[in-house]
């Protein structure tokens, strides 16, 4: 008999979690769309617009472990409104940092609001997986994600008609105000859970869950860095998301130097490639019912490798068709590393993740590296994200197994 999906007494609180997944994604590609803008306002070299994924990214790295402490002390609720106040707090001081036209202050506000961001996926990524059993985690974990591909969808495209238009595309008004609605909506879905009842969590992560008090007894205890397949899974989110922040960060470049787009039209063109992330979000979710978890995360990091090749040849459409497909195979990358990353882990969960998390900050490494190409050759940098799907390929392959 399959495991179920979740429980009927889990459902609202997992919707709730799920919304934050796709509040964060509008947040992260967003984020992208100011790399441009900034660009052409604040008059930032691209390897300097690399910063702002620095700023961004590096804040995991930051906020990852005492995300995943407060998480321990207080619970998964109390870690979302932590999450979610902090993200808010960061998007409403995108006002003075755009009265000072300073991209000092956006980077600070873009640092708070992604500790905000750091703080959700830290505790929203154990939870969703701890709301059923632990069989079927790999599936709501991408089912989730298929919704943060929906923000993702919509950041670039709200930035295209209200950042990137010909109309505002001269100033920094339009982004202040993007912001001040960003941080009213994620206020108001702070005070809708607040006053959500949590039900207690499933012990969806503890290998003993299951089995008598003498099997407890013989099985040994291992400490949280004794497992190898957590230490992979971190160094594979590493570069899962180095991957992630450089092709996202200069996708609107190369469709504008590339193909001849307007920044506008070449941000519609990212919120294509996003629309494509979420197929195959679904699209994954549908497949580990006959595929393992590892074995289509292998096949995906291989159909990267091959879409990074053919983006660096400069090819016209055959090269930008497969820049919009980078975000297919990448789909599943991220939720799928996460889930077998804590496979396994019994009372290390909570921890564990957010050390996972703190790998995002491979996010704040690659875009600037990239930039230094990409002010030569924007094609020529997409050579580089091939080595992150090489460690990702391995991961799948064999580096996955819990032992």
């Amino acid at each position: 008999m399959k495991a179920a999906f979740t429980e009927k007494k889990y459902l609202v609180t997992l919707v709730f979690v799920i919304s934050l997944f796709m509040i964060w994604g509008v947040a992260m590609t967003m984020g992208d769309v100011l790399n441009k803008h900034f660009q052409n306002v604040l008059h930032v070299s691209k390897s300097q617009s690399g910063l702002v994924q620095f700023s961004v990214f590096g804040a995991y790295a930051v906020m990852g472990i005492p995300a995943g402490l407060f998480m321990k002390r207080f619970g998964y609720q109390r870690g979302v409104l932590l999450g979610l106040v902090l993200f808010a707090t960061g998007a409403f001081l995108f006002v003075p940092a755009a009265n000072a036209e300073s991209f000092l202050f956006f980077r600070v506000s873009l640092f708070v609001l992604a500790c905000g961001m750091a703080t959700l996926e830290t505790v929203a990524h154990p939870f969703v997986a701890s709301l059923g059993p632990q069989a079927t985690s790999d599936q709501r974990l991408n089912f989730a994600q298929a919704f943060n591909g929906v923000g993702t969808i919509i950041g670039p495209t709200v930035g295209g008609m209200f950042i990137l238009s010909s109309s505002v595309a001269a100033d920094l008004y339009s982004v202040k105000q993007v912001y001040i609605i960003i941080g009213i909506i994620v206020l108001i879905v702070a005070a809708a859970f607040s006053l959500v009842k949590v039900p207690a969590v499933n012990t969806a992560f503890d290998p003993h869950h299951n089995q008598s008090v003498d099997q407890q007894l013989v099985a040994a205890p291992k400490r949280l860095f004794q497992h190898k397949h957590f230490i992979w899974a971190i160094v594979a989110q590493f570069f899962n998301v180095a991957a992630q922040g450089g092709t996202w960060a200069f996708f609107i470049n190369y469709g504008h130097e590339k193909m001849g787009l307007s920044d506008e039209k070449a941000s519609y063109y990212f919120s294509l490639s996003m629309i494509l992330m979420m197929i195959g979000r679904f699209t994954g979710t549908f497949l580990m019912r006959f595929i393992k978890p590892n074995i289509l995360l292998a096949i995906f990091a291989l159909g990267n490798i091959l879409m990074c090749v053919i983006v660096a040849q400069s090819a016209g459409w055959v090269s930008f068709i497969a820049l919009l497909l980078i975000n297919f195979f990448f789909s599943i990358m991220f939720p799928t590393i996460f889930s077998l990353g804590l496979k396994d882990l019994g009372h290390h969960t909570q921890q564990a993740s957010s050390f996972i998390v703190m790998g995002v900050v491979g996010g704040a490494v690659f875009p600037p590296l990239m930039g230094l190409i990409a002010n030569k050759d924007v094609a020529t940098a997409y050579y580089l994200p091939i080595i992150c799907y090489v460690v990702i390929f391995l991961y799948g392959l064999k580096l996955y197994k819990s032992n």
